[in-house]
């Protein structure tokens, strides 16, 4: 059962008419999310209402200027004067304050994250803002004047005057990311805001813009000595921020994040860090032994629990009812139990190491993408002679040399972002043979990829390498990673912080240069030398690995697990959503030895079922 500590915020105003909103809106509202009863409430002069749950989270109201603010999150204000009225009064107080000072400028002097909506019923506006990173989010969609907004999609979606059905472009966009992308929704009509961006609504428009852009600005004569001394600094400031009277425990994976989180944690604290980490049973998936080598070269207080087939079955439905939106990364499974066991040993917050990669070049695509970019700096004329040559070989493809070469040259010749995707599962096949043609004809299959060159090409930087941690710290990070661990910390009843998502950390950042980030084959080239004699050797030279969970492997028993993943899949064939044959040709595929590939999306798509089930799927033929 799911603790509540779910961090909400819902509400609607009408900037043109009196508020018709029938009664039990806003409860509908809070139910759709299972969110319990509303923490707080304030009524707008008959415009609407706003009200946020039993976590961390502020109203405020000023009748004289009929302002009203909503805050969620853990924000922090640049501003001394505002970080003062904040201290006295509460977080959404002091966004009114400021708001009067500077208007939608208060977002400058904001940091930290949060969930921002901010009511001016004097000048008919409503401002709405998620922090830089995108670790809070929030949801809109607008019939005539009327805004309605949740943190929480499926709470916008229940409002009476929305009653939004199930999107099949979000659908197909699930089945392509493995979650929904922002700014769509699974809902119709509803949406969210990206990371760094707000909406300003009036009685007839809505606009959005970016309010902070990520800054590349490599300092190419800085001394490194000093830029590792200030790296250093920096690091040990965002842990402290993220410190208080809870008790705080880490997430221990063994990797650079983690494991340089639990040794600052230790140092901050002046006492050893509490970690939790998960383990498998299965090889290629169990890194507890990296995990025991930070924790004693740290000292820290370490829980290891290992996760089980038995545990994956248990979490399966637990997952579809937490999130608001189909969600498929299998790693939620032990993000959740390893909060759980923290929970269970009196851990109330939890630093997560999430974010590393994506500021500081940790992905491994981003060497690997190097590769095929070198061929776009071989002249033009050059590489309009070598294409017909290699690709039109005589019986080139039985040729190892050559069918490498082969590859090689198609794979140069798609532009980034969309050669991300080339392994994608939905590239394997035609997609006329995975969905039934009437879901097929109601969607856009290019909306993933546009989605992706949006956030690579606004990048503020040239550099393929940022372009691409750009757009990861929309799609990986934001839309994908926070998600996972911030539902399943608060399925688990924890908090969940993210030192590496601080503000003055990610401002450093993008005053590197990209060799500093990516190098030929290396990746995180300064992180790891600026932290050479902080963590283990063995830490510093292992290969990303990730949090993966061997579902695919472990279905391959009959067992609790099996059943539940062959009985959603058999659901799901008559949804008329993914054609019957395909899914049965994955079972096979999955029988035929490779388990762990097509694991993968056999889950996507239990996931699918399981979230369906519970939130209206489309109806079945």
């Amino acid at each position: 059962m799911l603790m509540n500590t779910r961090r909400i915020l819902c509400g609607w105003v009408n900037l043109a008419e009196a508020d018709a909103a029938p009664p039990g809106t806003l409860q509908a509202m809070f139910a759709a999310d299972a969110a319990g009863e509303p923490g707080g409430l304030l009524e707008m002069h008959g415009a609407g209402c706003i009200a946020t749950g039993p976590a961390t989270s502020w109203l405020a109201q000023h009748a004289s200027a009929r302002h009203v603010a909503a805050l969620l999150g853990r924000p922090r204000w640049t501003d001394a004067a505002t970080a003062a009225h904040a201290a006295e009064h509460g977080h959404a107080a002091a966004a009114i304050r400021r708001y009067g000072e500077v208007s939608d400028r208060l977002l400058d002097d904001l940091q930290g994250n949060f969930a921002l909506v901010l009511i001016d019923l004097a000048k008919g506006r409503t401002l709405l803002a998620v922090d830089r990173t995108g670790i809070e989010r929030l949801c809109f969609a607008r019939v005539g004047p009327l805004l309605v907004f949740s943190t929480s999609a499926r709470a916008v979606a229940a409002h009476p005057a929305i009653n939004a059905a199930l999107d099949r472009q979000a659908l197909y966009e699930y089945l392509y990311c493995h979650m929904v992308p922002s700014p769509d929704t699974a809902f119709r009509a509803v949406e969210k805001l990206l990371p760094a961006q707000c909406l300003v609504a009036t009685g007839g428009d809505a606009t959005r813009h970016f309010y902070w852009v990520m800054p590349f600005a490599p300092d190419n004569r800085a001394d490194e000595a000093h830029q590792e001394r200030t790296f250093r600094q920096l690091l040990r400031q965002s842990v402290q921020r993220h410190v208080d009277e809870l008790p705080v425990g880490a997430f221990l994976s063994g990797g650079t994040d983690s494991s340089t989180v639990t040794g600052l944690l230790g140092e901050v604290s002046g006492k050893p860090a509490r970690t939790f980490s998960i383990g498998f049973d299965a090889e290629g998936f169990d890194e507890l032994d990296y995990a025991r080598i930070t924790a004693r070269h740290f000292g820290a207080d370490a829980t290891e629990f290992y996760v089980t087939p038995e545990h994956v079955a248990e979490a399966l439905p637990l997952i579809a009812a937490a999130y608001d939106e189909p969600f498929g990364n299998a790693s939620a499974v032990p993000t959740y139990f390893c909060a759980r066991i923290a929970r269970e040993h009196g851990i109330e917050a939890m630093l997560a190491g999430d974010g590393g990669d994506e500021f500081f070049g940790g992905n491994a695509r981003y060497a690997k993408q190097g590769v095929f970019e070198h061929y776009h700096s071989l002249a033009p004329g050059l590489r309009r002679m070598l294409e017909p040559l290699v690709l039109n070989f005589p019986l080139g493809s039985a040729l190892m040399p050559v069918r490498k070469a082969q590859s090689y040259i198609r794979q140069a010749r798609i532009l980034l972002p969309d050669r991300l995707e080339t392994y994608n599962f939905l590239h394997r096949d035609p997609l006329a043979a995975i969905f039934e043609s009437e879901f097929l004809a109601a969607v856009d299959t290019e909306r993933p990829l546009a989605l992706m060159r949006e956030a690579y090409f606004r990048a503020a930087s040239p550099e393929p390498v940022d372009r691409m941690m750009h757009l990861d710290h929309k799609i990986t990070l934001a839309d994908n990673d926070l998600r996972k661990v911030s539902r399943m910390c608060e399925a688990a009843g924890v908090e969940v912080r993210f030192p590496f998502l601080d503000e003055d950390l990610i401002a450093f950042s993008g005053t590197l240069a990209v060799r500093q980030k990516v190098s030929g084959t290396r990746l995180r080239v300064f992180f790891k030398q600026a932290l050479r004699d902080f963590l283990p050797g063995e830490t510093i030279t292992k290969s990303k690995h990730g949090f993966g969970l061997p579902f695919g492997l472990w279905l391959a028993a009959d067992g609790p697990l099996r059943s539940q993943a062959v009985a959603a899949l058999d659901s799901l064939a008559r949804r008329g959503i993914v054609r019957p044959d395909y899914l049965q040709k994955l079972w096979r595929e999955h029988s035929s030895g490779h388990a762990s590939y097509y694991g993968v999306m056999i889950w996507v798509l239990t996931q699918l079922e399981l979230w369906l089930q519970r939130n209206g799927g489309p109806a079945e033929p």
